[in-house]
């Protein structure tokens, strides 16, 4: 899940120029920066307007203390990020401000790679101010992203603890959930006037999950609770007195029984009695205006300007070709069966999953990890420019593993403090088949997500929006893209494993269809359950997931597939034009060293790159 991109939170989603020396610096002396060396443009405008793009990022910034902790900024460390509706007012009137003034930067004074940065920028904005009237056709609470289970992930994940003053920042968060949760619901309850409420299936896991952070000590007599853990444990590696750490544990446990367990109990309250209201209708259709709201995300979500039908269409081509390629899968390994069976057989047969057990789920985490080590071995043979930033795989924690994604990725922090990270949700070892393992990892980590993002993060030369912003058909096209690579340069050599591949790249068709069906076509939550049961190997417990999914994300499942086909159209066409000029290697940088683009800016610096290799003779 990339789990992640400009509609999720910066901290939830998503840093380096190379670690080699021939790649220089990311962003400067690249094949994609060497395409704009023709226009230099003015240099006082350049310089004034990425000093404009600076000041604009950093007025955002320093409106989130939440962006800020995620970053590696210690400033407003206490508290949470203002959610109120006035306060959005107020970033809708700043963005509308922004927007005006990039407005007045005559792009013909600038030189290629600042006009780019211009374009992206004003892009960005149109796009925020013109999803202004969808803003209450949002789910905050919902068992994928929720205020009240993020406040716990940044506080395990992001905020560090280095020193007295960091812990007592941890415990000044604590104390400040009440009104934070108070905001939440008045967000919920605006959208509740406005008939806006998420389905009826999302409420026990939203509340389960509250109620799993209010469970254990200093709550109960059970084993510490997940935040009380937390901060015992980063508290306890500091170089202060015992005591010192005992006066700060005891303010910590004041904090989750005075303010803590009070916020979340009204919280789940207030969710008990919304859950009353809630209906069974899935679709976004349902929504006032549902259809163009459902189209605006789609335009958000792809870059492009597809229709439901068509993108439902493409899913339709996609599923039927992949079937395809699994019936050859299953004449290799001789099985005597149709396509359903042989579906049946990979979800059940026992040598394809881990017991159930701390010793199973060990066992996944250190065979992905190497899975991802020896894939670091071959990135010379694909890539110019790799991240500086380490990787490491974890499994995702206990409090939210019940509700979180099948697999997701986490950046690393800007100021290199932490790793990025690759969870794996290891709450259902039967959820995890063996064969889908390198697939997984090589989107979520290398040459995938920890790829694109890291060193999207680390790029030089380019204005910090781009490093930290993103477009999901860009980011999980490339993550697609990522598990077919390896299959190139000799990897899947269990035909189990291939099948794994290919059944990963189905689901992904398949979202085409079923999100599309629900949102556009009044398909009901049965019926695409059912569907994507009957054309993908996913357990049924994992079909039931992603369609709850895709129902309080509209249009997001689409970007995935979407964006894939066009990194392997752009580089299908781009051989086919240069032939043995084709470099996999030239070819890739020129996709990363400009962090995320919409598909079509994409495009051009393809088309960029091709051009200049065809004109050097």
């Amino acid at each position: 899940m990339t789990g992640c991109d400009r509609e999720q939170k910066p901290a939830e989603k998503q840093q380096a120029p190379a670690a080699n020396e021939s790649a220089q610096q990311a962003g400067a002396g690249t094949p994609a920066q060497d395409t704009a060396e023709a226009s230099q443009g003015n240099a006082e405008v350049i310089a004034k307007t990425n000093a404009l793009f600076e000041e604009q990022f950093q007025t955002h910034v320093q409106r989130s203390p939440e962006f800020k902790t995620f970053l590696g900024i210690k400033e407003d460390y206490g508290k949470w990020d203002d959610i109120s509706p006035e306060f959005a007012k107020e970033t809708y009137e700043i963005n509308k401000r922004q927007l005006a003034a990039l407005k007045e930067i005559d792009p013909d004074q600038l030189d290629d790679a600042t006009r780019l940065s211009l374009e992206l920028a004003i892009r960005n904005l149109e796009q925020d101010i013109d999803g202004w009237k969808w803003r209450l056709h949002t789910y905050p609470v919902n068992q994928m992203y929720a205020g009240h289970t993020s406040v716990a992930s940044l506080l395990i994940n992001q905020h560090r603890v280095d020193d007295v003053s960091d812990a007592e920042a941890y415990i000044s968060r604590l104390n400040a959930l009440p009104a934070h949760f108070d905001q939440l619901i008045e967000n919920l309850q605006e959208r509740a006037d406005k008939g806006v409420i998420v389905p009826k299936f999302v409420f026990p896991y939203v509340i389960s999950d509250g109620k799993n952070l209010i469970t254990g000590a200093p709550y109960d007599d059970g084993k510490d609770s997940t935040l009380f853990a937390d901060f015992k444990g980063k508290v306890d590696k500091l170089s202060i007195s015992d005591d010192e750490k005992s006066a700060l544990i005891e303010s910590a446990k004041t904090a989750m029984l005075e303010n803590v367990k009070p916020a979340y109990e009204k919280l789940i309250g207030y969710l008990g009695e919304l859950e009353k209201k809630a209906t069974t209708d899935d679709g976004a259709w349902k929504l006032p205006d549902g259809d163009e709201f459902y189209q605006h995300r789609l335009n958000v979500y792809t870059t492009t300007d597809m229709t439901a039908e068509e993108i439902h269409q493409v899913g339709l081509d996609e599923v039927k070709r992949i079937h395809d390629e699994m019936r050859a899968i299953m004449k290799k390994v001789n099985f005597d069966g149709n396509l359903q069976e042989f579906f049946e057989f990979m979800r059940t047969d026992k040598q394809f999953y881990y017991p159930e057990t701390e010793e199973g789920k060990q066992r996944y985490l250190k065979e992905a990890t190497a899975i991802i080590d020896t894939m670091k071995g071959r990135l010379d043979e694909l890539f110019i420019t790799k991240p500086k930033a380490d990787l490491v795989v974890k499994a995702v924690e206990p409090f939210r593993e019940k509700s979180a994604g099948k697999a997701f990725y986490q950046r690393p922090a800007p100021d290199g403090s932490r790793p990025g990270i690759y969870y794996a949700n290891l709450y259902k070892m039967s959820s995890m088949p063996t064969y889908q393992m390198e697939a997984l990892a090589y989107h979520e980590g290398i040459p995938g997500h920890h790829m694109q993002l890291s060193i999207m993060q680390e790029l030089e030369n380019v204005p910090s929006f781009r490093k930290f912003g993103g477009y999901t058909a860009y980011t999980e096209g490339w993550g697609l893209y990522s598990e077919l690579v390896p299959k190139e340069i000799g990897f899947y050599q269990d035909p189990y494993s291939d099948f794994g591949r290919l059944a990963m790249e189905l689901w992904r068709a398949c979202r085409l269809v079923v999100d599309t069906g629900m949102h556009s076509k009044k398909w009901t939550r049965e019926e695409t359950i059912d569907w994507l049961a009957e054309n993908s190997p996913n357990p049924q417990g994992d079909v039931v997931k992603a369609i709850e999914r895709y129902i309080v994300m509209p249009g997001q499942a689409t970007a995935y597939k979407i964006g894939m086909m066009k990194i392997v159209e752009l580089r299908e066409g781009a051989k086919e034009e240069l032939g043995d000029k084709f470099d996999i290697r030239e070819f890739h940088d020129v996709v990363l060293a400009n962090g995320a683009v919409p598909l079509n800016v994409l495009e051009e610096l393809v088309d960029e790159w091709v051009a200049k290799k065809k004109s050097a003779d």
